[in-house]
């Protein structure tokens, strides 16, 4: 996760992103914009604290804060600022940190902020995992001793972690008892006695019986609710990937199984659309070919990078049928993004030749501000690594790109499938 590759930069959720894009703009450009403020003010101390949380974090408590991260030797930077839905970041601390992070001119940093729940705070880090700072923050949550503490408290606890170095250990073990029934003083799990007995000689009315047999299980529903979130979130921070809106909004709500219901409906509706077409022959060819080029992805699909390649043969085969001049394939770094917009120059980290390929509007806006595009990943000796890093060898979808890196007329991916270069990597 350390690893500064497209596969390990920040993650940002694509909603996220979509939703915050127009917003952005507004955040980093312009000398009176929110983002370049905090980084001219972070040039001067690691602490920029919003004055409307000046009684939250007051002179003292920053001035602690300041000598605690100067002991640390880290580049931390402590960004609070309320966030809210409309604001400058819409309301997402991923976006916040992206754009001071952007403005301070990259390079390693740790930046923590406010988190999405209250009590909450949230720490990103470039190249991220160095210092697990993100589990760092998101452990504080969940520590008992942390209840009720002031925001200049956890943050504190926070940079102790990340210094400490261990922010996945203690998120395992402070998230490890959630959801578990606590044993009685009388040995029970469920607060019965030994005897099973819950009568008068427990101490309890039927009343506060009755209510506890009713709270109980709603207050540890609540808690494994928020856990779940909680990971939940982590999951779409640390993974670089999501899946967007758009014609594949189905897909993006469903695990593989609903990836593959979905593709599969989309095979047939383009058999059908294939069949019912009229007019140039050749073109009812390319389009039936892309079909059965999906037909036999589909039947061997061994994940969502085979799933993704079946909605790419279906786009395929109706920009075949598509009186559109030139259609472009499915977005290069995630093609369960949709259709491209445009082609984009785009050099892969660590090499020299650049590449154009088709991208996606978010993946483009990604790539002109400077940020890692979200991309789809395989597995590769056991990790995860951006599709494209598989040798091209092993993976069709690497050596096209989804279409991206087709070889011009003649070429495509109906035609490789038919030749042999998907079933020769199944193994």
């Amino acid at each position: 996760m350390a690893t500064p590759t497209m596969a390990t930069t920040r993650p940002t959720s694509v909603a996220a992103a979509a939703a915050a894009t127009g917003r952005v703009g507004q955040a980093v450009h312009g000398p009176t914009s929110p983002g370049r403020k905090i980084a001219e003010a972070l040039r001067g101390s690691p602490v920029y604290v919003d004055p409307s949380l000046a009684t939250a974090v007051d002179a003292s408590q920053k001035r602690e804060l300041v000598a605690q991260i100067k002991e640390t030797k880290l580049p931390i930077r402590v960004v609070l600022v309320p966030l809210v839905e409309g604001d400058s970041w819409g309301g997402k601390p991923e976006q916040l940190a992206e754009v001071v992070h952007d403005r301070m001119g990259g390079g390693p940093s740790i930046l923590i902020t406010l988190g999405d729940l209250p009590d909450d705070i949230s720490a990103h880090e470039w190249p991220e995992g160095a210092h697990q700072a993100m589990h760092a923050a998101a452990a504080v949550f969940f520590q008992d001793d942390m209840k009720g503490a002031g925001l200049a408290k956890r943050v504190s606890r926070a940079i102790g972690i990340i210094k400490a170095g261990n922010g996945d250990k203690v998120y395992k073990e402070v998230t490890a008892g959630l959801g578990k029934p606590k044993p009685t003083q009388s040995g029970g799990a469920d607060g019965a006695g030994k005897d099973g007995s819950s009568g008068v000689g427990s101490g309890r009315s039927p009343l506060v019986r009755l209510l506890s047999l009713v709270v109980g299980p709603v207050l540890l529903l609540a808690a494994a609710g928020l856990l779940l979130r909680r990971r939940s979130r982590l999951r779409d921070l640390t993974t670089p990937f999501a899946l967007p809106r758009s014609v594949f909004a189905a897909a993006r709500q469903a695990d593989e199984a609903g990836l593959r219901d979905r593709a599969t409906e989309e095979v047939v509706r383009l058999g059908e659309e294939a069949r019912a077409a009229q007019g140039d022959p050749a073109v009812v060819e390319r389009a039936l070919d892309a079909y059965a080029a999906a037909g036999t992805v589909l039947d061997r699909a061994r994940g969502a990078v085979d799933l993704a390649g079946v909605f790419a043969l279906v786009a395929e085969g109706r920009a075949a049928l598509s009186k559109a001049p030139a259609a472009l394939p499915l977005c290069f770094f995630h093609p369960l993004h949709g259709p491209a917009v445009r082609r984009i120059p785009w050099r892969p980290l660590g090499r020299r030749e650049q590449l154009r390929v088709a991208a996606c509007e978010t993946c483009l806006r990604a790539v002109r501000t400077r940020r890692a595009p979200e991309v789809l990943t395989d597995r590769r000796d056991g990790r995860p690594v951006p599709y494209f890093e598989i040798p091209t060898e092993d993976s069709i979808w690497a050596a096209t790109g989804y279409g991206s890196l087709l070889g011009g007329d003649g070429d495509s991916l109906a035609a490789r499938v038919q030749r042999g270069d998907f079933t020769r990597t199944l193994g």
